[in-house]
């Protein structure tokens, strides 16, 4: 399982970033160009946004690098990556696995209990 939630949360945070880059540059060009705004829609919270695009690919990356050692510490941070994105980027096309892959991945980093080692989490 914590194999599974390593491999979750990178993955679910390198998609994430990428989601990222795009909500980043979307609030630079509707700063820069008001017609796009206009055209596309402007954005409500544009600092949460531009926080979220950067806080949640780092916490499921950290989180998902964690897992293995620490499961228990890295499945929080992969919830509340998969929780931050899905509150600031919504669920779409685009954002379903990054979400999906941090909540499962916290879920199973959670479930792991009983560490191969001999050192449990909780």
């Amino acid at each position: 399982m914590r194999n599974a939630a390593l491999m979750l949360g990178i993955i679910g945070g390198l998609i994430a970033m990428v989601v990222g880059f795009f909500n980043y540059g979307y609030t630079e060009v509707v700063r820069a160009n008001v017609e796009i705004g206009e055209a596309f829609g402007f954005v409500q919270n544009e600092e949460f946004l531009r926080m979220s695009s950067f806080v949640a690919p780092l916490l499921a990356i950290a989180g998902g690098a964690m897992a293995k050692v620490r499961a228990l510490w890295g499945g929080i941070l992969l919830i509340v990556a998969g929780g931050l994105m899905y509150y600031a980027f919504g669920f779409g096309v685009f954002t379903m696995f990054p979400i999906g892959f941090a909540l499962v991945g916290g879920l199973l980093a959670l479930a792991a209990g009983k560490p191969d080692e001999p050192k449990a989490h909780f």
